[in-house]
Parts: C-alpha cells; structure tokens; sequence
C-alpha cells in the first residue's frame, strides 16, 4: 500500500491504472480477495506510517483513463474517510476492493464540516492505526493530505446543495456543516477520480446531499451506499463511539432500541408516522434519553413523511453526554410480516 499526502501524489499513484484503462491491457490480480480474518489490533503507536512507498509526478501527468464513451476496463474506488477506522470503515474498503481494481482510501479530518470547535478538537486521530488497517483490508493508496493540501492560502470556492440540507443534521448543525461536506467531497473526487465512491449509509442525509450534487454537476462517478454496520448490540459502528464511558455507552443503545421498536410495529403492519415516531420517543425516553430529532422522512428529499405508503427512513439524532450519534432504518411497508432488516445477521459485525 501506498501513503500519500498530496494532490500530485496521489495522481501520480494512480497512473498505472489509468495507462491499463487506455491500452486495454488486462490487470493482473495483484491481491488475495477472499474475506478478511482477524485484522491486527490497533496499537497505541500513534507516530506517522513508515517504510511504505510514494512517488510523486506533476499532476497534468494524469488522464481520466476512460475513453470517452468507452467502458472502464480498470476502475478506481474511493472509500472517503476521517480516519479513527472501525468495522463500518472496513466493510466499505472490502466492498471497494471487491468491485473495483485499484482502491483509495482517504483520511482526512475536514475542519469545515464540523460547526464546533470542541468536537473536532475531540475527533479521534490514529494515523498508524489507520494505515494498518487499510493496508491489511487491501486497500492501495492511502491519501492522507494536510489541511494546508485541501485548503490552500487563498481558497475561496465552496459547494453547496440547496433544499435537502436546510433540514435535520443541516438544521442542527448549521448550514456550513453540508457546505464543507460537499466542498470536501468534491475536492476528493476531483483529485482522485474514481468509477466509484463508497459512503456508509448510517449517514443517510449526507449519502443523500453527494447524491444529489453528483447528479446536479454531472459529475461522471457513481456513488454506492454500504449498509449500517453495527455492534452485537445494535449501536450503529461510529468512530465517536469511541467518546462515551460505560454508562454512556450503555444508554447509547437507546438510539437502536428505538428504531428497532418502530421497525417491529411497521412490519406488523403500522403505517401511521405518528404512531411509529411516538413508540421509538418512549421507547428512548425510558432509557433517559431524549432525541435531538426523530422523524419519519422521504429517503430521497427527507422530507417528512405523514405515512408509512412507501418506503421511508426513520431518522435519529441523540446527544449521550457531549457525544452526538446518528442512526436511521429504512421501513419499507410491502415487506410487512418480514423479518426487519436490522435483525439480520449481515448488519451486525462478526
């Protein structure tokens, strides 16, 4: 695996999959892509990754590899990150791996995003510990640029989606939060270029908002949503899990009882929003915890949704002391008498 930290680097690492693209030349297998077992601990090394390569090359080196109009013969994905890797993180770079030929994994904690200081103050940061788990899941490139890399003196552009980030996450944490998601995720397809990027669906609103600039730029990448990756308990894998002390971490599963309350009556048979958003608030409540927002909502407009006629999510956000969580399930009422997909074994982490 490669470790790179900026723009021209990360290009130049990618060459060679692009040069295969346009001679057409197969890619010979390079990697083992039978299920990973057992990655290594984390350490508490936390000095910077050593004795792996990087070259670097001027960045009008790089070509978009894909003739126009042509098929990707070797493809790129790009697994965006802020690193304080977990098994959610994980699963994404598997799935990355799987589909795509060469695979980029970016670490990069994005200063414009966060709407208080404490809290990227707080984000947990283990590059070392990052490294070796990307590079045991098999990942290629490791992008991990500087603040001064993103954001050069002089920056001064910004990206934003109207309408679908005024609501929920946009509301509670302000408008600059999605504007610096958009502005980094953009920046990050920009410089890498993928076929695909793979985001967690835990971060419904979010995979929603890249969507929707995707498609409004034209932008000529496919962007996949993974499936929530969990605890044995239910909690929604989040590297601010990470914040929370036992007792904290213990009421934390207020957030999956709820959703998993709601989700029980709308595979009975419930349809009614009202009904399914006041039993998952008690189903909290009891537990002593009390929702920022619990709503029924429009999967793609997030919108809020008065009945269960049509596929919907039930999203969640909770403070649990000064740690905040997200979570969402999707409730879909032509599965009614189904078993609710958040039981299934392929949510929960081994």
């Amino acid at each position: 695996m490669r470790v790179v930290r900026s723009v021209d680097e990360v290009r130049a690492a990618l060459e060679p999959t692009r040069k295969l693209a346009r001679t057409g030349n197969p890619l010979e297998p390079t990697r083992n892509l039978e299920p990973t077992r057992n990655p290594p601990e984390p350490t508490r090394n936390l000095e910077p990754t050593r004795n792996l390569w990087a070259r670097t090359a001027r960045a009008h080196e790089l070509d978009r590899g894909v003739s126009p109009g042509g098929p990707a013969l070797h493809t790129v994905g790009l697994v965006a990150t802020m690193g304080a890797l977990h098994e959610g993180h994980l699963s994404l770079i598997r799935t990355a791996r799987g589909q795509c030929d060469t695979t980029v994994v970016s670490l990069f904690v994005n200063p414009s995003q966060f709407n208080e200081g404490s809290d990227l103050d707080r984000y947990p940061r283990r590059e070392a510990d990052d490294a070796r788990l990307a590079e045991w899941e098999g990942a290629d490139i490791l992008f991990v640029p500087s603040v001064e890399e993103v954001y050069p003196e002089g920056f001064s552009t910004a990206v934003e989606v109207f309408g679908l980030t005024d609501r929920l996450e946009g509301a509670c944490r302000g408008a600059s939060h999605f504007r610096g998601v958009t502005t980094v995720v953009n920046k990050l397809l920009n410089i890498v270029s993928p076929d695909v990027a793979y985001f967690g669906q835990k971060d419904a609103q979010q995979v929603a908002v890249i969507k929707r600039m995707v498609a409004d730029l034209n932008m000529p990448v496919g962007i996949e949503a993974c499936g929530t990756v969990r605890e044995s308990d239910g909690l929604a894998m989040s590297s601010r899990n990470s914040r929370l002390d036992p007792d904290q971490r213990a009421r934390a599963g207020a957030l999956f009882e709820a959703l998993e309350q709601a989700e029980d009556l709308a595979y009975g048979g419930e349809h009614s929003a009202e009904k399914l958003v006041r039993a998952a608030h008690e189903t909290m409540t009891a537990r002593g915890v009390e929702p920022e927002y619990l709503e029924l909502v429009d999967p793609l407009t997030f919108e809020p949704a008065h009945t269960l006629g049509a596929a919907a999510l039930l999203v969640v956000a909770a403070r649990i002391g000064e740690t905040r969580l997200i979570d969402n399930v999707l409730l879909d009422p032509t599965l009614a008498g189904a078993a609710p997909a958040s039981k299934t074994p392929a949510s929960l982490a081994n």
